[in-house]
């Protein structure tokens, strides 16, 4: 692969097996940075374990921001969890989202990102690409005086490339996300955010070894910039009660160790 190319990690503050698998994949120089979501009790702990890490590892640690299923910060309109997320592309296609109530719940875990780590976030993306949808544009948009941190503005993850897509399912998955994408890179870099990308990472990860053919397909062939997400991870009860992306992880994990995709 391209040097340079951001290996990233979402999910961490999932649970304690994903966050202790990806300090470890950091701590390696395997991962070049991961994303953190706030939202969970554990946050402050594994936050703790996250910090302890060598700081010339130099990886970038930012916000996963999190619009769906678990239990938000803020009060969601009243409900005990955050909505699915076909109900939230819905009320976002419907142009019924509460903009209030977003940039309630997304202060929220920016500010509990900065009560962990002490500091703001390097770069900024979203669980399950929520960060592409209008409402959360108009959020960063709002957010960049606060945002900046040593200077500069966290960069974002940037619309995905079909390119390496395997077969018409995987196509159709990338599409999508590049259709709520569409415009955020050229948005987000008018508003003074730098963009990384391409992304990509795209597999069916309900057949793990999967994992590998989308790496061999890459090789070789990433320009510096691309993000590369993955999601590493141990499993633990935690992990089992909060996700369904299970025997996925441990598989990422194996292979991103053994520095397989280098």
């Amino acid at each position: 692969m391209a040097s340079r190319v951001n290996v990233v990690a979402d999910d961490y503050g999932l649970s304690p097996g994903v966050s202790g698998a990806i300090r470890e994949l950091i701590d390696s120089g395997t991962l070049t940075g991961t994303g953190c979501m706030t939202l969970f009790p554990e946050w402050l702990e594994q936050s703790r374990l996250l910090r302890q890490l060598n700081p010339e590892s130099g990886a970038d640690i930012g916000l996963h921001l999190t619009l769906t299923d678990f239990a938000p910060l803020s009060r969601w309109d009243a409900d005990k969890n955050l909505p699915s997320l076909p109900r939230l592309l819905s009320a976002a296609f419907f142009q019924q989202l509460n903009q209030e109530t977003i940039d309630a719940e997304l202060d929220a875990q920016l500010d509990r990102f900065v009560a962990g780590i002490g500091r703001l976030p390097d770069f900024i993306d979203g669980h399950q690409h929520v960060h592409f949808l209008p409402a959360v544009r108009r959020w960063l948009e709002a957010r960049t005086d606060r945002l900046v941190h040593d200077g500069r503005l966290p960069w974002l993850r940037g619309a995905p490339l079909m390119r390496f897509a395997p077969d018409i399912g995987m196509k159709a998955k990338i599409a999508f996300v590049g259709l709520i994408a569409a415009g955020f890179d050229r948005q987000m870099t008018a508003a003074g955010f730098p963009v990384r990308g391409p992304l990509v990472g795209f597999y069916n990860w309900k057949r793990p070894g999967d994992f590998f053919k989308m790496i061999d397909r890459l090789q070789g062939k990433l320009s510096k910039n691309t993000v590369l997400m993955c999601h590493p991870g141990w499993v633990d009860e935690t992990l089992i009660d909060r996700d369904k992306m299970i025997l996925a992880r441990p598989t990422e994990f194996n292979g991103l160790r053994r520095q397989y995709f280098r």
